[in-house]
């Protein structure tokens, strides 16, 4: 088997995006003569027959959250922010030669700090680690061995984010309470482990869905 130490890592400084409310528009005295005159309105509520009690006003439809949006309209940003932190893509892989298969290990990268399951050096990685592959919408589709938990593989095959991702829970720790990220399951680092001694610690578990986890469905977006 050869080597491959592909991966991708996340900025412990990202946070999952939370949306703040709306600027209401100024109260001019023209516009508070408006609602003073028109009761229905300034209370949310539209006339309705005579006789009859005001019908509430239609609600507006609730907008789509980002990360149902097509990967490649998602602003920088966003794309940061839908990796779930799990940790996977940070693990040395090594390719068989024959075959092509993709086999996980538990060694991570030397970069990768085991109790967050975040990059050390997030900024500087590819320069510190030459093998770490930046994951774009371009290179999604050639890269073999992202994880079936992973946000932008999901996203890519049409899924929504599962209730544990971040972004839905609102919960940076989620990942780890529902047993998907590496956290705890790391056995040594890269710098430790001579290359000849790493199909020692191939393991099965970083590409396949946990247990008893809730699995992603097919997005309404």
């Amino acid at each position: 088997m050869t080597q491959s130490r592909r991966k991708k890592g996340r900025s412990a400084a990202e946070k999952p995006l939370a949306g703040g409310p709306a600027a209401s528009e100024p109260a001019t005295p023209d516009r508070v003569s408006d609602l003073q005159s028109s009761p229905a309105q300034s209370s949310g509520l539209r006339p309705s027959r005579p006789g009859a009690p005001p019908s509430p006003a239609p609600r507006e439809k609730e907008k789509a959250p980002f990360w149902r949006k097509p990967l490649e309209d998602l602003s920088r940003r966003e794309w940061e922010a839908l990796c779930d932190g799990c940790g996977r893509c940070c693990l040395v892989k090594l390719e068989d030669e024959d075959t092509g298969k993709i086999h996980f290990t538990d060694v991570a990268c030397k970069l990768f700090e085991s109790g967050t399951c975040r990059c050390r050096d997030y900024p500087r990685r590819r320069r510190r680690v030459s093998d770490c592959v930046k994951l774009t919408p371009e290179n999604l589709e050639t890269i073999p061995w992202l994880p079936p938990t992973c946000a932008y593989r999901l996203r890519r095959e049409g899924k929504d984010l599962p209730d544990w991702h971040p972004l839905v829970s609102g919960d940076p720790d989620s990942v780890h309470r529902a047993g998907v990220s590496a956290q705890g399951r790391v056995a040594a680092f890269e710098d430790d482990v001579e290359v000849d001694d790493l199909p020692d610690y191939i393991v099965s578990w970083p590409g396949k869905w946990p247990k008893g986890v809730a699995r992603a469905k097919k997005s309404k977006g």
